[in-house]
């Protein structure tokens, strides 16, 4: 297919005299995507793939929520170029991930939150992880308690304290999300929190925070106070 764009106008071409920064989304993804239709140029064609988005306009966001059976229906899409899209969008989390590790503080609610945003904001459905530390504050292990769905996810202390044990964890650290994007814990959460912390203090297994991941927002129980006057 002859693109419609002018030779500055392409996108490798605007990649190597002006810079990534330069181009758009629809830009972007074109390269990825490396070719159109009989009608549409590979930018036309990642125009579309933007439209399609849901989350919560159209925009890159939307590649998270996309499945493949959806990015096929996208004319000039095909399996490979939709499996190349959804690369992305998981590379794109992970480096995010990555790069909050590198400030990772467990004690600091903020770091701890920017850590887990990206990988948990995006999830349909409600995901329990517990992140089990040492007698110095660091990591033994980072694991996947409970997955349930929307609103509810099934889990008990005995799951976490047997992770904890077998961990030989000194204290650890709830996340968990809530798909609708508001953090604020429910009566739920406050309750299953609490139970946790008592829990923890009878076994000598401290627990240091659980915070709730929403979309670009998060709770910590800690930070709020909830802690303050247990023993």
């Amino acid at each position: 297919m002859k693109s419609n764009l002018l030779p500055q106008d392409l996108p490798y071409e605007k990649f190597i005299t002006m810079g990534p920064e330069a181009l758009t989304d629809s830009e972007l993804l074109a390269i990825i995507i490396q070719s159109g239709t009989r009608t549409q140029n590979a930018v036309e064609v990642a125009g579309n793939v933007l439209k399609l988005s849901r989350y919560p306009k159209e925009g890159l966001l939307g590649l998270y929520e996309l499945g493949i059976d959806e990015l096929v229906e996208v004319e000039g899409i095909g399996k490979v170029k939709a499996i190349k899209l959804k690369t992305v969008a998981e590379l794109s989390k992970r480096l995010s991930k990555q790069k909050a590790g590198l400030n990772l503080k467990f004690n600091d609610p903020v770091t701890v939150a920017e850590y887990f945003m990206e990988s948990m904001r995006h999830r349909n459905n409600e995901c329990l992880i517990m992140v089990c530390l040492d007698s110095k504050g660091l990591m033994l292990s980072e694991t996947v308690i409970s997955q349930g769905t929307v609103n509810k996810s099934l889990i008990s202390g005995r799951e976490v304290f047997l992770e904890a044990l077998n961990q030989k964890a000194v204290s650890f650290i709830l996340v968990h999300n809530h798909p609708s994007g508001d953090p604020t814990p429910s009566r739920s959460d406050i309750a299953f929190t609490n139970d946790i912390l008592e829990m923890g203090y009878r076994l000598g297994i401290v627990l240091l925070d659980h915070i709730i991941i929403g979309d670009n927002k998060y709770y910590s129980f800690t930070e709020m106070g909830h802690f303050d006057n247990q023993t």
